[in-house]
């Protein structure tokens, strides 16, 4: 699971992403609005935790810009906002939830784990890829009419980061960062990617000579 983290004041983010990577997440840190901003076309994350006042870009307006590209990752607002018409901007804005700072790390890490829950336990995790083709997300499990396809545990990671960017061209790099976390030869990458679309009808997975491959739905 990949976290972003927009947190202005250094020593409360620091001390979060380390809470969160000990617990196993992935974080992404960030000070800037418009760099969180950037970030999330960049990687497919799982949750956004937004601070409210940080520069360039606050979080209300970040998370309204993500709403109306159909970005729907839950998000969670860290704040020290108190004022009820602040509290309703930010659920009108789509967040699903608040925690008020000052807060302990494991109420962070419940608030988390409750917005996860809620997010993956509705409909939105089974997700149409075509004509009686379906990925339960929470699940793991590849249907095709009724029937399960079995997927290695690369092929999981593959299909679902094409799925988080569904309708957006997915590169070799952003597979690597997503997927390996670390330098692997695109040639790898090419092959793994070649055997998830074999177990798949033709044109579910397209290849965008050059520029990567995409789930077009």
């Amino acid at each position: 699971m990949r976290i972003l983290l927009l947190e202005d004041e250094y020593s409360l983010r620091i001390s979060i992403e380390e809470f969160l990577t000990d617990l196993g997440y992935e974080v992404d840190g960030f000070m800037d609005g418009l760099e969180a901003y950037d970030a999330v076309y960049d990687k497919a994350y799982d949750i956004l935790l937004l601070d409210v006042n940080v520069p360039s870009l606050n979080g209300f307006e970040l998370l309204k810009k993500l709403r109306l590209d159909d970005i729907k990752t839950p998000a969670i607002f860290l704040t020290s906002m108190t004022d009820m018409d602040d509290l309703k901007e930010g659920y009108r804005r789509g967040c699903c939830d608040y925690i008020r700072k000052p807060f302990d790390l494991e109420e962070l890490e419940l608030r988390i784990d409750q917005a996860l829950a809620s997010f993956f336990n509705d409909d939105s995790s089974v997700v149409n890829i075509g004509c009686d083709i379906s990925y339960d997300m929470k699940k793991s499990k590849l249907t095709l009419k009724d029937n399960e396809i079995i997927l290695r545990k690369t092929e999981q990671d593959l299909l679902e980061v094409l799925i988080k960017n569904k309708n957006a061209i997915v590169s070799t790099q952003m597979f690597q960062d997503e997927v390996w976390g670390e330098y692997v030869e695109p040639a790898t990458i090419r092959v793994q990617l070649n055997n998830l679309r074999k177990k798949l009808p033709d044109g579910v997975i397209q290849n965008r000579r050059g520029l990567g491959y995409i789930i077009e739905r």
